[in-house]
């Protein structure tokens, strides 16, 4: 059974959902499936019609987005939406798991439905295979990042769920972290004297695509040697140079899966990123099951 981190602490630079500053992201999100109206249940369904529903997990996962799916029933319901038996972000659900229970207005609660199970289900995905990769290296020390390979417009949501899974947040944007990367050198090679104008405060990551790289990166004073496609072996010969201290930290990326990522942890790797957390993470199967409500 996976076992995922589950803190609300560990969500790294993402600290917490604002719901608040996401209602128009939903909204946008209701209205692309909506439109002017569910022609379906308009047809089908009184309009005095009452509803309960349950969702209800398909599959064995960790759960993360049930606060945003909830608002996005709400906000399809006009705020009036009754919420029973809610587990949290960051547990493990398995097959039969019951996530939550609404009443709502019966059509309102089918016009939100898709919406709201898509974003659940999108981040439930990414915290599973979140949590994979964690249990993978567990014991090793290292921890598991995400990357910004995010959806357009869901990237504080992505990284929510990498944090619910156990992992923690790489840089959220290009504004709080610097990460040199061989297209920046390429306008200026002299790493030492581009890295002495440095802001005060901000990580300095740099990418390195040989152990001569790494030598160069250490000398420069960065605070993170992002091992570009090393092998397990490159990793232990960059943790060799570096010696007994624990700065700069390794970082590994590239062509990591979960066959291969305890071997690059236990080569010494401090630090795994791996882009598939949240551009391949396979969504969690939940349904919202809705039945009439009789009393």
């Amino acid at each position: 059974m996976l076992r995922a981190g589950g803190l609300r602490a560990r969500l790294g630079r993402v600290v917490g959902l604002d719901l608040e500053a996401l209602r128009p992201l939903l909204r946008s999100a209701l209205h692309e499936d909506v439109g002017p109206g569910d022609l379906t249940g308009e047809l089908l369904i009184d309009a005095q019609a009452r509803a309960t529903g349950r969702i209800v997990a398909k599959d064995d996962g960790v759960l993360a987005g049930i606060d945003v799916a909830l608002e996005v029933l709400r906000l399809a319901c006009g705020g009036v939406l009754e919420v029973r038996s809610v587990l949290e972000d960051g547990v493990c659900v398995e097959v039969g798991s019951i996530v939550c229970e609404v009443d709502a207005d019966a059509r309102a609660l089918l016009a939100g439905e898709r919406t709201a199970l898509n974003f659940l289900m999108r981040m439930s995905g990414i915290a599973s295979l979140t949590a994979r990769f964690v249990a993978a290296v567990a014991g090793t020390g290292a921890d598991i990042f995400d990357t910004r390979k995010t959806a357009p417009g869901l990237r504080v949501l992505d990284k929510a769920a990498v944090a619910f899974g156990g992992g923690r947040n790489h840089r959220f944007a290009l504004y709080d972290a610097i990460l040199v990367k061989e297209n920046h050198l390429a306008f200026r090679p002299d790493l030492a004297a581009a890295l002495a104008g440095r802001p005060e405060g901000v990580e300095v990551i740099v990418e390195a695509e040989s152990v001569d790289d790494v030598r160069t990166a250490i000398a420069a004073g960065a605070d993170v040697v992002l091992l570009d496609d090393f092998t397990p072996e490159g990793v232990a010969a960059a943790r060799d140079l570096r010696g007994a201290a624990d700065r700069p930290a390794l970082e590994v990326s590239g062509g990591i899966d979960l066959d291969n990522v305890r071997a690059y942890a236990e080569a010494g790797a401090e630090r795994i990123s791996v882009g598939a957390l949240t551009h391949s993470a396979p969504a969690l199967d939940l349904s919202l099951e809705i039945s009439p409500r009789t009393a």
